[in-house]
């Protein structure tokens, strides 16, 4: 699947953003989808990601009550709504498919299709 994040931007401290992940079909029934990123120097790292099956949602404790990530099954899309951004929020931030289970979800390396990144730039 073609992935193609956007809605990235430069925000103030405290500000909001809402990216999207448009997929170029509809996921199958054993494909998950998440958000990672990444900043200047850092690893790749999760953010959050909603499962395909249930829909359950998991979150990286740094944006644990901020972000908020949501899926419309008809547009084959998933949101990522971003609020009270710091700026260690600064990264590009790229998404991702999985068929892995539920267990690996932060593991980078379970994740195979990816979308070109939009970039995040929170000032102070």
């Amino acid at each position: 699947v073609q992935l193609q994040a956007s809605g990235g931007g430069l925000v103030q401290a405290g500000g909001s953003l809402r990216l999207s992940c448009a997929a170029s079909r509809r996921p199958s029934s054993s494909e998950s989808i998440a958000w990672f990123r990444q900043a200047p120097g850092k690893e790749r790292e999760f953010v959050a990601t909603i499962r395909r099956a249930g829909g359950a949602t998991y979150y990286a404790d740094s944006v644990k009550g901020r972000f908020t990530i949501s899926k419309d099954s008809a547009k084959n899309t998933v949101y990522l709504q971003m609020n009270s951004l710091k700026p260690d929020d600064t990264a590009t931030y790229y998404c991702a498919t999985t068929r892995g289970p539920t267990s690996t979800y932060r593991d980078v390396n379970m994740y195979n299709d990816w979308g070109p990144g939009t970039l995040v730039t929170v000032s102070s």
